[in-house]
């Protein structure tokens, strides 16, 4: 009896961590965004999409992801093929590709923020060119493109690293067997990627564009650094509900809609790039 209650004592610390920490606070959160002075209601909801900016928001939010997201997804696999073939030296890239790692979402916007100011380095560099004759105020209120650009530059330039290091971990268990038996048939570089790598790196492709992409709709603290108000996403507009108009229950609403939308986009990557049971190894 207590070898069949082992497997159900270790699973129970993380069980009360989720509980405590994830499921209790969903609850919370749910409720508030479907209630309203202590009755049920789906204001909340309305109040959120009948805002001026919820559309802009919106389009902001999944156009940033649709931009970044393949990018990133292109740049990780080059990275994480170039550092599974190195024979030495493996560490030291692996190292400075990850370095964006342990730089915080706040820290890479104002990084990028130095870059783009009106007395930054860009501007400094066009000057000392002779390309301007006078600082251009990239960032304005006015260059809704530019901020977007530079919010998309620091995003991929981030987070890019994330996804390489889940790649690079998915090429590691790719069998050399299957590269040596594809090279003995002939086949290209490109193609023992595309037949080879590709297929059998779908899992690992699989939880890097999940996380990803999850990650793409909680974008903030870049877009706070670098646009302010100007580059309006939705996990910006929960925060403007919550502590600027101090309304929690409309801040929660669009908290669930930000879950509901990675959600959604988890169950379709997840039938999208599900693995067949004879392609697992």
């Amino acid at each position: 009896m207590h070898g069949k209650a082992l497997p159900y004592l270790l699973l129970m610390p993380a069980t009360l961590f989720l509980c405590i920490f994830f499921l209790y606070p969903f609850a919370l959160v749910a409720f508030e965004a479907v209630t309203r002075d202590g009755a049920f209601t789906l204001d909340n909801f309305r109040t959120m999409a009948g805002s001026w900016k919820f559309p802009v928001t919106v389009r902001n939010t999944v156009l940033l992801a649709a931009i970044v997201v393949p990018i990133q997804l292109t740049m990780a696999l080059l990275m994480a093929s170039v550092v599974s073939r190195l024979e030495t030296g493996r560490g030291a890239a692996l190292y400075v590709f990850a370095i964006p790692l342990g730089i915080s979402d706040l820290a890479a916007g104002l990084i990028w923020l130095a870059i783009f100011d009106q007395s930054g380095f860009l501007n400094t560099l066009l000057s000392s060119l002779g390309v301007i004759d006078r600082p251009v105020m990239f960032l304005g209120y006015q260059s809704k493109l530019t901020i977007f650009i530079a919010v998309a530059l620091a995003e991929i330039w981030r987070a890019t690293a994330i996804m390489m290091v889940i790649l690079v971990a998915g090429m590691g268990l790719i069998p050399k067997e299957y590269y040596e038996a594809a090279e003995v048939f002939g086949a290209s570089p490109w193609q023992r990627f595309v037949r080879v790598t590709l297929p059998l790196l779908r899992p690992s492709l699989q939880t890097a564009i999940i996380l990803r992409v999850i990650l793409a709709f909680e974008v903030f603290a870049v877009v706070a650094a670098l646009g302010g108000t100007n580059l309006p996403v939705l996990m910006g507009e929960t925060y403007n509900w919550q502590f600027t108009l101090q309304d929690r229950n409309v801040a929660a609403a669009s908290a669930l809609l930000i879950l509901a939308i990675s959600i959604a986009f988890t169950l379709f990557f997840l039938r999208v790039l599900r693995v067949p049971k004879e392609a697992r190894i």
